[in-house]
């Protein structure tokens, strides 16, 4: 995965609840409220294409791969990514589990003031044997 930073052409045309957006190397298209969050959409939709595409085994598209015309849009603009790290971002996101520990087990540790989350995960990544970022 060397060498993936990009910048993508994405359409933008205005609608009544904000943004319609269109990124024709990807084939998708996204939304946003203004055109700041309408330019993150777009963000994120390329960096998730762009992983499907690699997890399909496929090459990702370069900008500019396919043709377009921006007519009918209000806005023609650039969307740099980089690949590498919106995957290392997209893998490090936090997910949360449930579990159940004794009741007085719990006191103890809330008097204690224990990162209960730090604390499953430690002993996790120690059962695993790998080591935490």
């Amino acid at each position: 995965m060397k060498g993936l930073k990009r910048a993508y052409p994405v359409l933008m045309k205005r609608t009544d609840d904000g943004y319609y957006v269109e990124i024709p190397d990807m084939g998708t298209a996204t939304q946003g409220r203004d055109v700041a969050e309408a330019m993150e959409m777009a963000r994120d939709a390329i960096g998730i294409m762009g992983i499907d595409y690699q997890e399909d085994g496929e090459e990702i598209p370069e900008p500019y791969s396919v043709e377009f015309s921006d007519e009918g849009f209000d806005v023609s603009t650039l969307v740099d990514i980089d690949f590498l790290e919106y995957k290392k971002k997209l893998e490090n996101k936090a997910v949360k589990k449930n579990c159940t520990i004794p009741y007085w087990l719990n006191e103890q540790a809330e008097k204690e003031g224990i990162n209960f989350s730090r604390v499953l995960q430690e002993a996790i990544a120690n059962k695993l044997g790998v080591t935490l970022r």
